[in-house]
């Protein structure tokens, strides 16, 4: 089975997304555990203070080292984790190819930064891979942990009803969309489903779909590149 950790200084933010649909699935059916630990619980002053003032200036409170070496390093003393992922806008751009990486190791960590950032020298005592899910800031890491969690968890094998699903999912193959899909009724407000996929014909339908997913690739790649 199984087991991630995320640490994050917010894990409100966490418990809901966590424990719904396809990743509470996972849970309940033994194929991962999930655990999440707040980083205030690792401070050891009165106000269980987690962040200060970076050094040189600049606008912004940077989460202090002392927590996060504590809680990592209490993780690491029981287990081995393959990947210790730390979510931060100058990472790698998260994709399908590193998620089905991520999805095969028996121990995951996920460091979730927040408010201006982490101490550096937590990611470079640390962190295994570092992981961005877009070129675009957000308030703190917690909402990446959760794309990476969902996307990770959903390639365990059993978890999804349908074992060829994730197998079929959209870049899979590399930079490949997937086609259009429908379902009944065959005719809503005068849109028709196309005729081919009506047709009980698997070698047409198997046509269309390769053809329609090179289309809506091909205008993937059209509006991506023109950002």
């Amino acid at each position: 089975m199984m087991r991630i950790d995320i640490i994050s200084a917010v894990p409100d933010l966490l418990y809901s997304p966590l424990n719904t649909s396809i990743v509470k699935r996972a849970q309940d059916f033994k194929k991962v555990e999930i655990y999440v630990h707040n980083l205030r619980d690792y401070a050891h002053d009165k106000h269980k203070s987690i962040d200060d003032k970076p050094f040189g200036g600049g606008a912004g409170m940077l989460l202090k080292p002392e927590p996060f070496f504590e809680c990592i390093e209490s993780l690491l003393s029981q287990r081995k984790y393959q990947h210790i992922i730390y979510s931060c806008p100058k990472g790698k751009i998260f994709n399908q190819q590193t998620a089905n990486r991520f999805s095969i190791a028996e121990n995951v960590m996920i460091i979730a930064g927040h408010y201006k950032g982490i101490d550096d020298r937590v990611r470079e005592a640390f962190a295994t891979d570092e992981i961005s899910v877009g070129n675009y800031v957000l308030s703190g890491g917690e909402l990446p942990a959760l794309i990476i969690v969902d996307a990770i968890v959903r390639l365990i094998p059993g978890v999804l009803g349908d074992s060829e699903s994730a197998l079929n999912d959209s870049f899979q193959d590399g930079e490949i969309v997937e086609p259009p899909y429908y379902t009944r009724p065959a005719e809503f407000r005068g849109m028709k489903v196309p005729e081919v996929l009506l047709s009980g014909n698997v070698k047409k339908i198997e046509d269309w779909k390769s053809d329609q997913s090179k289309i809506l690739t091909e205008k993937w790649k059209k509006i991506n590149s023109s950002e």
